[in-house]
């Protein structure tokens, strides 16, 4: 995978690439997650989150954690999500996970074609985690922290199976939600969930 973008970073020493996970998911938080990697330490194997294997992304966000200069990872919670929505609550969890990094970057480069309100210059790259390896580094740490998190809410609500759908409206979880009713944890302002709820 290569830096495929046209835009010249060489006036910039701390560039952040930056993703969500969990937007499309009927329940729990969403996360982002902010990497400045190290040219020094490169690391074999970035690519879309998506693309890889749950235990590809495991090994590889071990090593991002270890190599990069800086990593954070931020969640915004159901609650927030049904009183703002999705967008707002995505790019919410990208403005914390950046403001978050311990070495604040001079440029940002954000998956998708929206900014978050962010204090350094930033830019929004369309499929950016295929295409920029920082990038890709924030969506395989997302994605992995929001995994952990379906597999606490796996144990906490058992009889959903989020283990198995991670909370997407897959047709298992459907049918799981209608038998047992909305938790907790279920973004209520989401169609499937809020139809439930008005009965």
């Amino acid at each position: 995978m290569i830096d495929d973008i046209d835009i010249d970073l060489k006036n910039y020493s701390l560039v952040a690439g930056v993703d969500e996970a969990g937007r499309g998911p009927l329940v729990g938080s969403v996360v982002a997650a902010a990497v400045i990697l190290d040219e020094e330490h490169p690391i074999a194997g970035l690519n879309d989150s998506k693309k890889l294997t749950a235990k590809k992304r495991e090994q590889l966000a071990l090593e991002i954690k270890q190599y990069a200069r800086s990593w954070s990872v931020a969640s915004v919670e159901p609650d927030i999500i049904d009183e703002i929505n999705i967008l707002q609550a995505s790019l919410l969890a990208m403005k914390n996970a950046v403001e978050s990094l311990s070495m604040p970057p001079d440029f940002a480069l954000i998956d998708g074609n929206k900014l978050p309100d962010l204090s350094c210059e930033a830019e929004a790259i369309v499929k950016g985690d295929a295409r920029v390896k920082a990038i890709a580094a924030a969506s395989i740490l997302a994605k992995v922290e929001r995994d952990q998190q379906m597999q606490k809410l796996h144990n906490e609500y058992p009889q959903y199976e989020f283990d198995r759908h991670k909370g997407y409206p897959t047709k298992v979880h459907m049918a799981l939600l209608e038998e047992h009713g909305p938790c907790p944890e279920h973004r209520k302002t989401f169609g499937p969930v809020r139809r439930l709820l008005e009965g």
